[in-house]
This record gives structure tokens, C-alpha cells and sequence, in this order.
């Protein structure tokens, strides 16, 4: 079998010419039109590179969509919109485009950041089509079976973004011309479309764990399938407006991945060079998690990242630079932006009462990082003290002196130091080794894993009346050394969610299907503006789709409130 990823330098990702296309896209009746000549690998490793990279060359210029590039990456718009509205962290830059609006649940049909996203998956829909299009008479070779079937897999995975996002998409497969323009497929539709596609390509891609290795991780197979339409199942009642429920699915493809050939990273390890112990989960978020075997067993499905090969600001660059600010102790980059912060309620998620261990004192001027590490140990701000107070490997936080004195809640929203650090996404190895670059980190960033088949399986338990479903979650907190639950609630659930994946750009889908997200169910700090947070119009539920789109394709039609 011929390695894709053996070819996923700068160079051999950007072939194809195709960024004229994306300059003009607006979703609607654009495909590819360009004849330069390219190879099916290289199309292919174009195909998988748009996970993790925004454009031709690397960090910027020549970018896929015609918009600040930085800003047009998959994983970035896409956690933004599930993550920026949340109870998880805000974004300290307010006066960013559209930020206000994402962050207190206050956009319009307008709003640039929604048609970020929107973008960038009709272009990776795109693509893809065109390389199904584009290898349809090598469908019978033993290795073009595999590719096309992982091509089919991103195709289902941008959708299911679309479902989740805007509960519909603007629909096109291979069997389209280019002339035709996309369909609107609304949620039933869309979600039935998902299960019949997922159900005919999991035989048709590697078998499970197959690609858990050196040289394939970062590829498709089975466990990437059934990990995502297990997720399809147990959000079945809300994609289909009530019409279904699937938690009985959701369960079985839970069984499969549990049962299969992955396991959760639970090892502790000391760096060598800095002296820090990290826990198995802190491992799955540093830059060797696609070398440390631990946390690669747990990762069913990354996303590749390497400081030198794929320079970009948008995915891992975005995660672990965005989180710090210059003077953080262990930083781990030069590339400190001072921007996504946590908001309260995610540090009262492990802090119930508020009371984190925070310092009080300004560092003395020109204090060195090894004197911040001392004075922040003295006082119990350091993360290893914070893990300590928490009894729970996952509160990956810092609420030192280095950068400056933080708080817990704000009357405002555009200081960084408005609220405590947040730490759990590394550009550091847990093996002690030297990073590729000093600026862009190698850090995967993992897509599924593990984790999510049991608290997907304890949550479809739960709504099924099977009281098993708390084994689950005791497995989890277990990994992380926390005390184990003894009964399991509603609010349990949800928080849980929280607590273990925190930052990883789902936690508006997870609201959403407790009706959590909108109505006055749960408010959290700056929720509809406000500080308190106040419940805010059903409607928000769905982003809106781009009037560009509603413009220039008929088909379309806009979401209710809109």
C-alpha cells in the first residue's frame, strides 16, 4: 500500500492550482474548472492536507478561500463556532471581526465568521467530489478502494459539520455535474443521507486500527467511521427534529470501538528535561502524541500536524498559541497571542465553590521564567498544584503570576487576564525531545478518540434507562483520578462532557442535545452579552446560512430567525 502521508510536504500538498476557485466560492454552483495536471496521490494528499493546513503554501498566501487565511482553516472555524459561544472560554480580542457577536450568541445572517465555516467545508466537499469524480475507473484497485472509501469518510465528516452546525447543507456528490447546483438536504435528509453513507463505506475501509500506526496514522479506516456515526446516533433525535432516535446504534458502534483494538492513554510520564510528570490525558494534547504509542493507541483519528511541514495558523498553531500569553511559565512556543481564556464556569466544571488556588502578587520586574515557577509553586497557582487541589488529571489549568495576575470572573471580556489560563494543549514533548519549530507546533490534534465512544455509550445507556451507563463514566474519571460518580444525573452527563473534552470544539453540540445551549435552562458568564449570562432566542440553535450562498443559488433557504 502506498503511504499518503509520505508526500505531505508543503510541496506535495499544493498541485493543483485550484485557489481560483476558492476565490470566488461561494458554495453555491463553483467546482473545480482549472485542467492542471496532477497526480492521484498528490490530489489525495491534497484532500487530507485541508484538515489541517489553509492554503497553497503554508502559513499564508495562496490560501483555499479568499479571506484572512489564518482565519479560514477547518479545524479553527469550526471550533470556533462550537466552542466560542460556550461556557468553555472567551476571546479576550473583542474587537475582532465578529467576535462579540459568537461569543454572546448574538450573530446575524451576516455574520463573517459563520460563512468562515460554511466555506471551508463546501470547498473540502469540493475536493472531494472532484477526486471521486476523478478516480471513478480505479474503483476495483485493492488500494484506490481504501483511498476512495477515506475520501468518503472526510465527505460524511464535512456534512456532519454542516448538520450540526446549520442543520442542513448545501448538497452535491460525485455523480453531479459541475454545472449543477447544490441541493438543500435539511436535516432528516441529511441526517439519513450520513447513515446510509457510513453504513456502505465501513466495509470498505481498512479495518479497525489498521492505520493506528507510524507510518499510516493520520488516515482513515473503520474506527474513524463508526466513531463518527455513533456521534450521528446519539444526536439522532436532534438532527431529525424528534423524528428519530438511535441510542441502541449509538451503543453497538460504542461496543465495537471499546472492545476493539485501541485503549485509553493512562500511563504517566516524567520529561526529562523539564522535570514535570504528565498524565496519560495530558499526553493525548502534547506534541509526540503521534509518537508516544500510549496516547496514539487512544487516538482513533487525527489530524496531522508538524511545526515544519504544515506551518499554518489555524489548527494546533491556533489551540496552543491562543491560550498563552508572554511570561507563562513552559510555554512551549515563541507565539504567544493572548486570546482564548476560560470562562468561570468551565473552572467551576472542577472547582465547584470557585475556590482554584490563584496568586494574588505581581511577579518582582524582570523576574526570570525559573523564578515565576517558584513563586507560583510557593502559593499553589502552578498546574501541578492545581491538579493537585482538583483530584483530576484533566484540570489542565494555570492561574500563576507569569503574564500577570488573573481573575475567575470579569465585568469585562477584552483582557486575557480576564479569566484563568487554560493549558491543556501543548507544544511540548512528553519525552523530552526538541520540537520541529519554535513557532508552529507539531501537536495532532485528536479528532475522535477513545474517550468519546464511553461517554457516547454512558449517554445513549442513560437515555435508554440502562443505569450501566455511570460505568463509563467512572472509567474516565478512573484515567484521570478522580473520585468515582455514584449516581449519574442529567447535570452529571453534561458536565462530564465538559471535563473531559473541554477545548476540543464540540461543547455546542453537547448543549444543544441537553437543550442546554439557548433557553434559560443553564446560563454561564456573557451567555446572550450580559454577565451573568441570560437565556437567548431558540433560533441561535443554527447558525444562518451566508446570504452570499442565499444569492447565488436558488436552491437554498434560510434558517428560521434569520
Amino acid at each position: 500500500m502506498r503511504h499518503i502521508f509520505a508526500k505531505t510536504a508543503v510541496a506535495g500538498l499544493l498541485v493543483l492550482g485550484m485557489t481560483s476557485c476558492a476565490n470566488d466560492l461561494n458554495i453555491s454552483s463553483v467546482d473545480p474548472q482549472t485542467s492542471t495536471s496532477y497526480e492521484d496521490m498528490q490530489l489525495l494528499a491534497k484532500v487530507y492536507g485541508t484538515l489541517g493546513m489553509t492554503g497553497q503554501k503554508g502559513p499564508a498566501g495562496s490560501g483555499d478561500i479568499s479571506s484572512d487565511e489564518g482565519e479560514s482553516g477547518f479545524y479553527r472555524t469550526t471550533f470556533n463556532l462550537e466552542t466560542l459561544p460556550t461556557d468553555e472560554c472567551n476571546w479576550a480580542w473583542q474587537t475582532d471581526t465578529d467576535i462579540p457577536q459568537i461569543t454572546g450568541i448574538s450573530w446575524n445572517a451576516n455574520s463573517s465568521r459563520t460563512q468562515w465555516a460554511y466555506q471551508r467545508l463546501g470547498f473540502n466537499v469540493l475536493l472531494c467530489n472532484f477526486y471521486l469524480q476523478n478516480t471513478a475507473g480505479k474503483a476495483d484497485d485493492a488500494n484506490y478502494k481504501y483511498y476512495r472509501a477515506e475520501v468518503r469518510f472526510l465527505r460524511a465528516l464535512y456534512y456532519w459539520y454542516f448538520l450540526d452546525l446549520w442543520h442542513k447543507a448545501p448538497f452535491k456528490d460525485e455523480n453531479n455535474s459541475m454545472n449543477d447546483l447544490p441541493v438543500e438536504k435539511v436535516g432528516k435528509d441529511l441526517y439519513e443521507w450520513l447513515d446510509t453513507e457510513l453504513t456502505a463505506i465501513e466495509s470498505e475501509l481498512a479495518p479497525m486500527g489498521q492505520f493506528n500506526s507510524a507510518t499510516d496514522f493520520g488516515r482513515a479506516d473503520a474506527g474513524a467511521a463508526y466513531m463518527l456515526h455513533a456521534r450521528l446516533a446519539l444526536n439522532a433525535k436532534v438532527y431529525t427534529d424528534g423524528a428519530t432516535t438511535a441510542y441502541d446504534k449509538a451503543i453497538s458502534y460504542c461496543d465495537k470501538l471499546i472492545a476493539g483494538p485501541y485503549a485509553l492513554s493512562s500511563t504517566d510520564k516524567t520529561n526529562p528535561s523539564n522535570g514535570l510528570t504528565y498524565s496519560g490525558y495530558a499526553q493525548l494534547f502534547m506534541a509526540d502524541n503521534d509518537a508516544n504509542t500510549d496516547a496514539m493507541k487512544e487516538i482513533i483519528f487525527p489530524i496531522r500536524q508538524d511545526g515544519v511541514k504544515t506551518p499554518n495558523y489555524s489548527t494546533a498553531n491556533y489551540l496552543v498559541s491562543s491560550i498563552r500569553i508572554a511570561g507563562m511559565p513552559y510555554a512551549g512556543t515563541t507565539n504567544c497571542w493572548s486570546c482564548n481564556y476560560a470562562r468561570p464556569n468551565l473552572i467551576e466544571k472542577f472547582f465547584p465553590n470557585g475556590d482554584i488556588p490563584m496568586s494574588k502578587e505581581e511577579a518582582p520586574n524582570g523576574s526570570t521564567e525559573a523564578e515565576i515557577i517558584v513563586l507560583d509553586a510557593i502559593d499553589g497557582s502552578d498546574t501541578e498544584s492545581i491538579l493537585d487541589a482538583a483530584d483530576d488529571d484533566r484540570a489542565l489549568f494555570y492561574a500563576g503570576r507569569g503574564g500577570g495576575i488573573r481573575k475567575l470572573r470579569t465585568d469585562k471580556l477584552n483582557n486575557f487576564l480576564d479569566g484563568i489560563s487554560i493549558v491543556k494543549w501543548q507544544n511540548i514533548r512528553v519525552d523530552g525531545g526538541t520540537c520541529s519549530d519554535p513557532q508552529f507546533p507539531d501537536t495532532d490534534i485528536p479528532l475522535f478518540r477513545l474517550a468519546e465512544a464511553y461517554m457516547t455509550r454512558a449517554e445513549a445507556k442513560w437515555r435508554s434507562g440502562d443505569a450501566t451507563g455511570i460505568n463509563d463514566v467512572n472509567v474516565l474519571r478512573s484515567r484521570a483520578n478522580a473520585t468515582p460518580l455514584t449516581q449519574l444525573t442529567e447535570q452529571d452527563l453534561i458536565d462530564e462532557w465538559c471535563r473531559e473534552f473541554y477545548m476540543e470544539g464540540r461543547r455546542r453540540s453537547d448543549l444543544i442535545r441537553f437543550d442546554m445551549f439557548t433557553g434559560k435552562k443553564y446560563n454561564w458568564a456573557w451567555k446572550g452579552g450580559v454577565a451573568d449570562g441570560q437565556a437567548v432566542d431558540s433560533h441561535f440553535k443554527y447558525y444562518p446560512i451566508p446570504m452570499d450562498d442565499i444569492n447565488n443559488n436558488k436552491n437554498m433557504t434560510q434558517n428560521a430567525g434569520y
